[in-house]
């Protein structure tokens, strides 16, 4: 083995230069490994409440939309079919809003009073024996927000889906940037040096027939804080973002809580309804000021079809206790991430300490020699520690480490 690049010793060495690379292959697969099980619980943790939580969310809009169409198909039967059309589109929107798409509550709560307006003026305001124009329809659409036929209705209710909704679909993207966030880490890019260390640390010994040997302690660390500068960069963000998570939690909950607002979104509806009713001659009169006269259609529209028992018994069960499963389940959530507050900042401490490095005062590996303990300085985690490290030397940061910290940044903003 005259031509090896790392594993160069003193003493007579069974390693050729082919062994020597299949063993830096096998160096950074190894340190891939560990680092994957290390974050594997963390990884587990956030993905499985993030599909539970969405789960809960889309059982509640569901709900929600069956209690709104069921109120459609008790008290106003005639004109339950039109209204329930919208009440899937706004249901529907509540649920894109909530996982991502780039809406805002204004908008869709506003465009779902629009278009129960014509349905409310065709039933209830002044109806007739068949219903109104399309195009009398688009007018009522276009004037709800000046006549104002259900009061201060939409405002509320505006105020209430904003309130409740963001704080939902913020915390869901956190818990999905806390999965990106480790999948990142998990698959870290280890420059030429950090390779060369690691291969030094874990196989080099084995050239020399020292297959049992293990790295010292403060060997290990240098060379694991070397390669896992960039990581340790995540841990102040990381910290922030757990206890902004925390924070938002505690505001998920009581009045302002998704699962009151969804809920109880139909007796606004209701409240809608009957303000409507009680103004009727005055906005009649408002109507004709602006659309001009009714004018109406040959034949009437279809009564209710919403099937009310299809899937509410199950619903029913689940909303009983719903408010309380959710804070209860968020609660444990955070308490069992706290946990994982300082998971990067202790990483490299952690893998040495758990799998990689000789128990204290065991003879160990130094990167030449078994010794009986490591003489050189041991630098501390971070880039910055780095330029005093006699094991590894260390560049700038990592542009995806970077990048996945400006996440957390703005994931600490929102």
């Amino acid at each position: 083995g005259v031509d090896l690049q790392v594993c160069t010793s003193k003493n007579p060495t069974c390693c050729t230069k082919n062994m020597e690379e299949r063993y830096q292959t096998a160096a950074k697969q190894d340190i891939q490994q560990v680092l994957q099980t290390s974050s594997a619980a963390l990884k587990f943790l956030i993905s499985r409440n993030a599909a539970a939580f969405q789960e809960t969310f889309e059982m509640l809009i569901r709900l929600a939309e069956n209690y709104t169409s069921a109120l459609f198909c008790n008290a106003y039967r005639n004109m339950a079919a039109e209204a329930t059309v919208h009440v899937q589109e706004f249901f529907t929107d509540v649920g894109l809003f909530l996982f991502g798409t780039d809406t805002t509550t204004e908008e869709f709560v506003n465009r779902f009073f629009d278009f129960l307006f014509p349905v409310v003026y065709n039933h209830v305001i002044n109806p007739g024996p068949t219903d109104i124009s399309l195009e009398y329809a688009e007018c009522l659409r276009a004037a709800r927000r000046d006549i104002r036929p259900f009061g201060n209705v939409p405002k509320k209710a505006v105020g209430q889906m904003g309130r409740s909704l963001l704080p939902s679909r913020t915390f869901l993207q956190a818990l999905n940037l806390g999965i990106e966030v480790i999948n990142t880490t998990d698959q870290l890019h280890f420059s030429r040096d950090c390779s060369r260390a690691l291969l030094r640390m874990q196989y080099c010994p084995h050239c020399q027939g020292l297959t049992l040997s293990k790295p010292c302690m403060g060997y290990c660390l240098n060379i694991i804080r070397g390669c896992l500068a960039d990581i340790a960069e995540v841990d102040l963000h990381w910290r922030g973002y757990i206890q902004s998570l925390e924070e938002l939690s505690g505001a998920l909950s009581g009045a302002h809580g998704i699962e009151h607002v969804l809920l109880n979104f139909h007796s606004l509806v209701h409240d809608a309804l009957v303000q409507a009713r009680i103004n009727g001659p005055e906005l009649s009169e408002q109507v004709i000021k602006i659309c001009g006269p009714p004018v109406r259609k040959s034949q009437q529209s279809p009564g209710c079809s919403f099937d009310q028992n299809k899937d509410n018994r199950g619903l029913k069960m689940f909303s009983r206790d719903s408010e309380q499963t959710l804070t209860t389940r968020r609660k444990e959530f955070i308490s069992h991430l706290r946990l994982y507050r300082a998971f990067y900042g202790g990483l490299a401490d952690q893998l040495c300490g758990n799998e990689l490095a000789a128990a204290d005062g065991l003879p160990c590996w130094n990167g030449e020699d078994i010794i009986r303990s490591y003489t050189h300085r041991v630098v501390g985690s971070g880039i910055k520690a780095q330029s005093a490290n006699p094991e590894v030397k260390v560049k700038g940061t990592d542009p995806v480490i970077s990048q996945i910290i400006d996440k957390l940044k703005h994931v600490i903003q929102v």
